[in-house]
């Protein structure tokens, strides 16, 4: 298993990985994918979403609500890198926010153009 690139709060469940999802190589094998598993992506959970006018952002004010497009309890979308990897539900933990993931919706490093 590689190592994070910073350690999780202490108070938070690790993610143990898993030779047979979709996309990940089993440790020791698996070629070009077994070289890749220590580069760093970005992942992003969204909300929700929402286009206003910049007129309208530019009279926002602290303390005001903005409704989003997404209706509570709907699954939130998880992207890697600008592309869509799954959904999942927002939890939390300890005093941090995570996501349990309920879906995957294409294999990591799936061609989904």
């Amino acid at each position: 298993m590689t190592q994070p690139a910073s350690p999780p709060p202490s108070n938070a469940t690790p993610v143990s990985e898993s030779p047979s999802a979709p996309g990940l190589a089993a440790p020791g094998g698996g070629g070009a994918k077994h070289l890749l598993r220590d580069v760093q992506v970005e992942i992003t959970l969204e909300i929700g979403r929402r286009r206003m006018r910049i007129a309208d952002v530019l009279k926002l004010s602290t303390g005001q609500t903005l409704e989003l497009q997404k209706a509570a309890g709907e699954p939130l979308d998880i992207f890697v890198n600008g592309k869509l990897l799954g959904r999942g539900e927002a939890v939390v933990v300890g005093d941090r926010y995570g996501v349990r993931i309920t879906e995957i919706v294409a294999p990591v490093g799936g061609d989904q153009s």
